[in-house]
């Protein structure tokens, strides 16, 4: 078997110093292990790929690719977090996830990407992202993963007056915060039953705290669409992707039926999708899009940032020389 050309990696975080893909060094690889803070559910097996894959493929280029870069840009008004100043300044603040999902999702839309993009990626890990010409201007996700809407077992937003009772008063520290936050919570927390959608909607007539999991879940995610749309000053196409987003009906049903003030449409058959039809109000001068299935495929956008780091190292090995 030859050996590669390159090895892309991809990364959950990057922390505050490392913002666009990059070839990963020794400074680099460094600054991965610290950004672990960030996403400790991710980090850990993400860094024994890279180690292994440094020490078995030595002299081959490794590029990280991290799911915070399609965020990078994000205007200040959504990156930053009501908090001093400082802080901030340490880098605290919204980065932003799946990334990589949402360029892989730009890519394919190629010359059809309309101006105002809502992409709901829905999976054990779940986020609601506005795309305005292409670029990332809001998304739900913030500091960390753990942020945003329900997910599998992660809770989402969730008042920081709860984090603090529970430190004052039930003595939690923070690997207990931790593991209620990343571990015990979402649809785990609020069911009792599980984290996978298939498994609560199979339980969900007979047991009651199924059912409202499933109902909190796409109630939030129905709510922060909105809240990407009024970022947006409109929508011309929503995109559902991630495990939930594809393949789940009901669920994406349930939360475009919560959307039909804006014209949104679900089309239950699988094999088609709407990319454009007209608004269902004929007052509506602008047309809504509806694409109710895009597969999440990053196959292309990590080779492809490989790609361009690898070019741009030699370019400027190149102008140096």
């Amino acid at each position: 078997m030859p050996s590669p050309a390159a090895i892309g990696h991809q990364i959950v975080h990057g922390g505050p110093k490392l913002r666009q893909h990059c070839i990963i060094d020794d400074s680099v690889l460094r600054q991965i292990e610290a950004a672990s803070a960030f996403a400790p559910l991710h980090m850990p097996s993400t860094l024994s790929v890279i180690r292994f894959a440094l020490e078995n493929f030595p002299g081959v280029p490794q590029v990280a690719c991290f799911d915070t870069t399609f965020h990078s840009g994000l205007p200040e008004v959504a990156r930053v977090l009501p908090i001093p100043r400082k802080l901030q300044s340490e880098g605290i603040l919204r980065y932003g996830f799946h990334g990589l999902s949402i360029e892989s999702i730009v890519h394919q839309l190629g010359n059809d990407l309309p101006n105002r993009v809502v992409v709901a990626h829905l999976g054990n890990g779940a986020s609601i992202t506005a795309v305005k010409g292409g670029r990332s201007v809001d998304t739900s996700m913030g500091l960390t993963p753990t942020g945003g809407v329900i997910m599998g077992t992660r809770s989402g937003d969730l008042d920081p007056g709860v984090l603090v009772y529970l430190l004052r008063e039930k003595k939690f520290d923070a690997a207990m915060l931790e593991a209620l936050v990343d571990r015990r919570s979402g649809l785990l927390g609020i069911s009792g039953v599980g984290s996978d959608m298939r498994r609560l909607h199979e339980a969900a007539s007979s047991n009651t705290d199924a059912a409202l999991a499933v109902e909190m879940f796409c109630y939030g995610v129905r709510k922060q669409i909105a809240a990407m749309i009024a970022a947006l000053d409109g929508v011309d196409l929503i995109v559902f992707t991630g495990g939930i987003g594809e393949n789940d009906a009901q669920a994406r049903a349930a939360i475009c039926e919560g959307l039909s003030w804006i014209g949104a449409l679900n089309s239950t058959n699988r094999e088609t999708c709407a990319r454009a039809f007209p608004s269902t109000r004929p007052d509506r001068a602008a047309r809504f899009g509806l694409l109710r299935q895009r597969r999440m495929s990053k196959s292309h956008v990590i080779p492809a940032s490989c790609y361009r780091t690898r070019i741009g190292l030699l370019e400027v090995g190149a102008r140096a020389g």
